[in-house]
């Protein structure tokens, strides 16, 4: 909830009550999870947290979304979380604390590397999510959601630079990201986790993760030289590729827990 948001000269009081709301949404959404059997009271109030997108001008509203999808995927991917996690209280407790951990310490930084570590954390709770609801919905609009996801993740990073494509390197990730959801629509793993109740880790989204990694420091490496460097790409590129290699040889049917 950005209620208070002062970039500069903000007083001790308005920090408190910054403060004091964020901490109060992460633990009202909570509290409707834990009272409400649908998810779509908590899906409402993560929309209802976001109200100043539309507190402006009409013609910057699509302005204002854009730049708040990260943290609205993140948001709706923490009440799908919660809602797994069923009568497991304290995982839910867990999960409430990383999204005020989320909200206070994460979302408000603007340092490049956080802005990665933002972008990284909408791409794996959305798909996390995101796998983990969609196993009976139509294939296209899982493949539009994914969609959604990646021009998300791609635009908050590309954002961080003074990069004059954005839109287009954006529709481009996005249209990869739909790619990636159609085949994870057919083919997908999904892995259990202790005392988690219902809340399984697809594999899709260390994958897109992995991927997304690659491709961040690969446009890193080519905004800082003009081409991307080897040296700038091998431990992030061995690093990836062996999770998914990982992944794919000996994750596929040890343990494996259905979406």
């Amino acid at each position: 909830m950005e209620l208070l948001r002062l970039p500069n000269k903000r007083s001790l009081f308005s920090e408190i009550i910054y403060i004091a709301l964020n901490v109060a949404l992460a633990v009202a959404v909570l509290g409707v999870v834990l009272a409400v059997e649908s998810p779509y009271a908590a899906f409402l109030l993560v929309l209802l947290s976001k109200w100043r997108v539309l507190a402006v001008r009409p013609r910057y509203w699509f302005a204002n979304l854009q730049s708040n999808l990260v943290d609205l995927i993140v948001g709706l991917s923490i009440v799908v979380l919660l809602y797994a996690a069923g009568s497991a209280f304290f995982v839910q407790v867990i999960i409430t604390i990383l999204y005020v951990v989320w909200l206070l310490f994460v979302k408000p930084r603007s340092k490049r590397s956080f802005i990665a570590v933002q972008a990284g954390t909408a791409t794996f709770m959305g798909v996390t999510a995101l796998m983990m609801v969609s196993y009976g919905w139509p294939s296209s609009l899982v493949i539009a959601l994914m969609w959604v996801i990646g021009y998300s993740a791609a635009r908050h990073v590309l954002g961080s630079y003074e990069e004059a494509h954005v839109s287009f390197y954006s529709l481009v990730w996005g249209l990869v990201f739909a790619e990636l959801g159609w085949l994870l629509y057919h083919w997908s793993f999904a892995y259990s986790l202790p005392g988690s109740a219902d809340i399984k880790l697809p594999q899709g989204a260390l994958i897109a993760l992995a991927v997304s990694f690659i491709a961040e420091r690969a446009y890193a490496s080519y905004e800082k030289h003009g081409s991307v460097h080897s040296n700038d790409m091998i431990l992030p590129s061995l690093l990836s590729v062996s999770v998914i290699l990982i992944l794919l040889v000996f994750f596929n049917t040890v343990n494996v827990g259905a979406i």
